[in-house]
């Protein structure tokens, strides 16, 4: 993909020298309607063979508006692509066995291609045990031992959605990743730790060396300021500054975070991990927040339900 009319030439000025850097938008909103697109045409092509197209089905526990929001997204994401969606709404006192009841019925019926329990759970449900109880073939989110571990082994399998998206971007960006330092900001199971072992695999995007750094990591300012790729996914506003990285930087941030805004109809605004408006004149390649990797989430959970459905058809 080649940089788009969204880059822009910053110059630093340091000691009378210049220094001139082409910074280029990693545009997660744009390239997400990109995959959605490809996707509605592989469901038309099923469509036209007559073939079962992909159903997705999510199940959210009480009434968390974030997730509410999202999962509402994920639901229209699946009409835009021609997917079938089912959406199941259950009451904060849902008691383990009760969701573990239902993700069952999820495992045993064969018209769900792939199905998602929406994060986070209420406090009387252990989150392990409900993803342990997800049929790895429907697994879509990728979260299940059973994926994390082929993953892990570099096999073929579910990529959790919000990886999956970032080394989609930094592939149809053509973002250099081979021998290049990546530091991750952050060791969640479904961002950070999956971050660092697929950006060492030997393949592109990856083949790169990983520091993975978290909140016992000391000196984090000197790992920041020796990487060629930096990907944070901390949750704390602003928390990356432009001191903290060197020029030429590639900058995935993860980071979504509502913070007060009196000027804002809305009265919030959101924003990432990174100090975009100063970072973004030392990097080469940057994601905004909005507008970044969350489309991407989306578009992946699409395309590993797509992959679901596709390894059924070949199974039968």
């Amino acid at each position: 993909m080649e940089r788009r009319d969204l880059s822009r030439l910053f110059c630093n000025y340091n000691n009378n020298t210049t220094h001139a850097t082409t910074m280029t938008i990693l545009d997660g909103k744009k390239v997400s309607e990109d995959i959605k697109n490809e996707i509605a045409a592989e469901v038309q092509k099923m469509k036209d063979k007559g073939e079962k197209v992909p159903h997705l089905a999510a199940i959210i526990v009480g009434n968390d508006g974030a997730s509410l929001t999202y999962v509402g997204s994920k639901v229209k994401a699946c009409e835009r692509v021609g997917f079938e969606s089912t959406l199941i709404k259950l009451p904060s006192t849902t008691s383990e066995t009760e969701l573990l009841k239902k993700i069952n019925e999820l495992n045993q019926n064969d018209d769900i291609d792939g199905f998602i329990v929406q994060l986070p759970l209420p406090k009387q449900i252990d989150t392990q045990q409900i993803i342990n109880a997800i049929d790895p073939s429907k697994d879509v989110d990728g979260f299940h031992p059973e994926n994390f571990g082929k993953m892990a082994l570099d096999m073929s399998t579910f990529i959790p959605a919000t990886p999956f998206g970032i080394l989609e971007l930094l592939e149809r960006y053509n973002v250099p990743t081979d021998g290049k330092h990546t530091v991750i900001i952050g060791r969640s199971h479904i961002v950070g730790r999956p971050m660092s072992i697929l950006m060492g695999r030997n393949h592109f995007p990856g083949n790169s060396t990983v520091t993975l750094t978290h909140s016992h990591t000391k000196n984090i300012n000197q790992i920041t300021t020796q990487a060629d790729i930096i990907i944070t996914a901390l949750g704390v506003p602003n928390y990356l500054k432009a001191e903290m990285v060197k020029d030429d930087v590639v900058v995935i941030d993860v980071g979504i975070t509502r913070v007060v805004d009196e000027t804002s109809e809305k009265g919030y605004k959101i924003v990432g991990d990174v100090d975009f408006e100063n970072v973004s004149k030392k990097a080469s390649f940057i994601t905004p927040v909005p507008g970044g990797v969350g489309p991407m989430t989306i578009a992946m959970l699409l395309k590993n339900t797509l992959l679901a459905r596709e390894q059924k058809r070949l199974k039968k």
